[in-house]
């Protein structure tokens, strides 16, 4: 049971990041931006959250810059992508390597070391118990004594599904992306939701790179990041940026995720237990292409 509750827990602390950067990606995804520079907010956010934590003492001044980091490259993007028709794809690329070579720097400047720094002086985000919750059975020890962000997931997750589905926001953000001309010709810009849009990535993004250096771990690390933007990409992808499958596939590779550090108990090499989160996005992508080849053929025939 304890290895069961442990695998649990690892698996919602490993989906946390990925969900809160996936649902700020849905809202790009339904205003029809295709924002690949979800991986590059989420670095920005873990760095600016271990420096904002250190330099201030307090992790809810990590967090809250972490969101001002996350929405400086957002509006970078704005800038480029929305105000300028820069290619998306380019704007997305060009602000992760920016942010990889940015917080490489800042990391040596700031800290004067290279690679990770761990100091005593940060302050990590706390978890919290549910007094009634964590009496219960089984379920206590997993839905009780779960970091903060994991709680601010959850509720991001519901206000998020609800802003899409039964907003007028929501009506008009997914107009957007289906058809901008008849959104512009009803009196609303269309290249107004895609700035709303990427600005709420932003703190979604800076929230869930708060978690990845305060609360998934306690440090930063180069490029720790890892590819979560990119496997929330993928979430966003197979789902079509539903908030409620959005999270399930986050708990998907989630688990993946603690998965591959259990199998390194087993004297599995960590080079390949690392590579599991990114095999099961591959698998998830696969199944994905082939229900569109088969919708695509029914349209057809």
């Amino acid at each position: 049971m304890n290895i069961f509750t442990g695998l649990i827990n690892g698996a919602i602390a490993g989906a946390t990041p990925i969900l809160l950067a996936a649902l700020g990606g849905a809202y790009t995804f339904y205003a029809g931006v295709f924002n690949i520079a979800m991986e590059g907010m989420l670095l920005m956010a873990a760095f600016c959250a271990v420096w904002g934590s250190f330099t201030f003492g307090s992790w809810a001044a990590g967090v809250l810059l972490a969101i001002l980091g996350a929405l400086a490259l957002a509006l970078i993007f704005i800038f480029f992508a929305v105000l300028l028709d820069t290619d998306e794809f380019v704007t997305g690329i060009a602000l992760n390597l920016f942010t990889l070579g940015a917080t490489t720097y800042l990391l040596r400047q700031s800290f004067g070391v290279k690679g990770v720094y761990a100091g005593p002086g940060i302050d990590p985000i706390p978890a919290v118990t549910l007094p009634l919750v964590a009496q219960i059975p089984v379920l206590g020890p997993m839905l009780s004594g779960q970091n903060l962000m994991v709680y601010v997931a959850v509720l991001a997750t519901i206000v998020s599904a609800f802003l899409v589905f039964r907003t007028r926001f929501g009506l008009r953000l997914r107009a957007a992306g289906y058809n901008a001309a008849s959104l512009d010709s009803s009196g609303v810009p269309s290249r107004r939701l895609r700035i709303y849009a990427l600005l709420l990535c932003g703190v979604l993004c800076g929230l869930g790179g708060a978690f990845l250096s305060l609360g998934y771990v306690n440090l930063f690390s180069e490029n720790m990041s890892a590819g979560r933007g990119w496997i929330s990409l993928a979430a966003i992808i197979l789902v079509n940026g539903n908030p409620w499958g959005v999270a399930i596939i986050a708990l998907l590779f989630g688990f993946a995720d603690v998965l591959g550090l259990l199998l390194q108990s087993y004297q599995i090499p960590s080079q390949f237990t690392a590579m599991t989160p990114y095999i099961a996005t591959l698998v998830a992508l696969y199944f994905y292409a082939r229900r569109q080849r088969k919708e695509r053929d029914y349209v057809n025939a």
